[in-house]
């Protein structure tokens, strides 16, 4: 039996790119897609309702914020249960929350309504973390683990490209707002209906049908050894090693998401505090421009490279160039006035967030945990993102009202300096096995009674 869970695992470190990993990249990238479509789609709403429901700096800023929040949550339970449930039981779920908190949304009947389907939608995209980028990294061989697991969070870059489209479409019309903000937000919940029923349809990984001894069978329920809802914790806390990964990648993420999510969600308060005289379709043009420039070559850059160069390098990297981005609009003079070089510098933060830790804080966490507690990890590390996220898009719109421009561009570009120090903490997954990061994480190897013959280099 151990030589026959050997053999599995080398077929499976071993393994290229087949069809069968595009399809769980597509089926996986979806709730992406509409992660990002809901980012953006947000600041879009905001500025029309910000008109039609007369909202204050305050109330911007919750609907801004509360599904960063959820997703916290969301990460949280989702990841814990599909270690303790298994990755199949629960895949698909997270999505169904996720599209019904999306029309709801879409009928909202007051700002307290649309805070609360905001939630719930949060939850739904919170959960779809962690057990999206473990199927992934679980089915993937060693030489294009980082190629795949990055590319479906690359599925961003579509949703934050097709939102400004329909956004500038829609606002084209004569479509009075109130149906054209409506119409955004359902919107959202379409692409999480589409592949429901397909990722219903994935197996469960062999790595954790494997862990469980299930090894011989080929779809169902694995079988499952017991756990409560806090083994997993307890295992991250035991382990100095894990902790220090878990502080690490938890930490980068936090941080990366305060930046990431405070300047995306506050793009349109942004551009209209430099120049104010613009209408909302000449604003998500330019948001518009910055994707598909910017952010876009970012993620396909960070995924064909990834491999070749390491996650940590391409973490450093990334975060040092957004803090220069950053930096260079609140102290080069006259920057945070004009537009024209406002948007130069800003949309280059873009390249360097999606190349750099945007992507990476992603595709660490679903490397270099042991398999029993992998979810759980990635759940924890993708909440402390979203709580980063929350304090970012909840304080930044309140900082820019205030102080300015300048000042709210200087808190992030210190933010980045803390992330790429943090970095330093985190190990090198590039060209190892799940099993010898476990291995080297001082855990007891999960598969077999002693290390394998042949590990990477």
């Amino acid at each position: 039996m151990q030589a026959t869970k050997a053999a599995d695992l080398a077929e499976l470190d071993d393994a290229g790119v087949t069809p069968f990993h595009l399809k769980v990249l597509l089926v996986s990238g979806m709730g992406f897609f509409t992660d990002a479509y809901d980012l953006f789609i947000i600041s879009v709403v905001i500025k029309i309702l910000k008109d039609q429901w007369s909202l204050s700096a305050t109330d911007t800023a919750v609907v801004d914020s509360v599904a960063t929040l959820a997703s916290a949550i969301g990460a949280i339970v989702f990841g814990r249960v599909a270690d303790m449930l298994g990755r199949r039981r629960i895949y698909g779920l997270e999505v169904l929350v996720l599209a019904a908190g999306a029309i709801a949304c879409a009928l909202a009947p007051s700002l307290w309504w649309l805070v609360a389907f905001r939630f719930v939608l949060g939850v739904g995209i919170g959960g779809d973390y962690p057990v999206s980028a473990t199927i992934m990294s679980e089915y993937s061989g060693k030489r294009n683990r980082g190629l795949l697991v990055s590319l479906v969070f690359a599925m961003q870059a579509a949703g934050l490209i097709v939102g400004p489209l329909l956004a500038v479409a829609f606002l084209s019309t004569n479509v009075p707002h109130e149906i054209v903000w409506r119409t955004l937000l359902g919107l959202g919940a379409v692409p999480a209906l589409a592949v429901f029923y397909f990722r219903r349809q994935i197996d469960e990984t062999p790595r954790y049908k494997l862990a469980n001894n299930n090894h011989n069978t080929a779809s169902g329920p694995p079988a499952i050894q017991p756990q409560t809802a806090l083994d997993g914790f307890v295992v991250l806390l035991r382990n100095r090693r894990l902790l220090t990964w878990l502080v690490g990648a938890a930490g980068t993420w936090l941080l990366l998401d305060y930046a990431y999510y405070g300047n995306t969600v506050s793009s349109q308060l942004l551009l209209g505090t430099i120049d104010p005289q613009k209408d909302v379709r000449v604003d998500t043009l330019i948001q518009l421009g910055i994707f598909v420039v910017a952010a876009a070559p970012g993620y396909v850059l960070a995924a064909w490279l990834l491999d070749r160069l390491g996650r940590r390098n391409i973490q450093i990297a990334g975060f040092i160039g957004m803090s220069v981005c950053y930096a260079a609009i609140a102290l080069v003079p006259g920057v945070a006035t004009a537009i024209v070089p406002f948007v130069v510098l800003f949309g280059s933060s873009y390249f360097f967030t999606e190349f750099g830790p945007n992507t990476t804080t992603f595709v660490y966490p679903s490397e270099i945990f042991p398999v029993r507690v992998r979810t759980t990890a990635h759940g924890i590390a993708a909440s402390s993102g979203k709580i980063g996220a929350f304090i970012g898009t909840f304080a930044l719109p309140i900082v820019l009202d205030r102080a300015g421009v300048a000042l709210a561009e200087l808190s992030v570009a210190v933010v980045c300096v803390a992330g790429a120090l943090l970095t330093l903490v985190l190990p090198e997954p590039k060209g190892q096995t799940l099993e010898d990061m476990t291995r080297l994480s001082g855990e007891a190897d999960e598969f077999a009674s002693k290390p394998r013959a042949q590990t990477a280099a």
